[in-house]
């Protein structure tokens, strides 16, 4: 596999990290070492990955790709998938980027979990407010 010619890109969601090898040949997808059926068992996961080929009007048979994700949940590191996916299908294609971006999968969605303040229970949540 190592000689191989693969595109790689990094994609980020919350604190999910997902590095991804593109491959231009047909082949199976694999998420850490199995397939993106056994590790996203809902098909809504899968559905959001592989909807970038759709969005850049290319066949998804004539690509396969690995990835390695860790961090955060099964949702966000799909989302990290997508992105290093899209990432990578513009390296490969260049003529793909504007309707990747108008679909907005190239930004990385910066949202995480806000930290923790001093005083209160959660980042926000205070004690109850009493009067007398």
């Amino acid at each position: 596999m190592a000689d191989k010619k693969y595109t790689y890109t990094i994609g980020r969601r919350k604190t999910a990290s997902a590095t991804l090898r593109l491959f231009e040949e047909k082949g199976a997808n694999v998420v850490n070492e199995k397939s993106i059926a056994e590790y996203f068992p809902k098909a809504n996961y899968e559905y959001k990955i592989n909807n970038v080929f759709e969005v850049a009007g290319l066949k998804k048979e004539d690509f396969y790709y690995t990835v390695r994700v860790s961090g955060s949940g099964h949702s966000a590191q799909a989302e990290a998938v997508r992105h290093a996916l899209a990432r990578a299908i513009v390296k490969v294609s260049p003529e793909t980027k504007d309707a990747i971006k108008k679909a907005g999968y190239l930004t990385r969605d910066s949202r995480m979990v806000e930290r923790k303040k001093p005083g209160l229970r959660k980042a926000r949540k205070a004690e109850q407010f009493s009067k007398r």
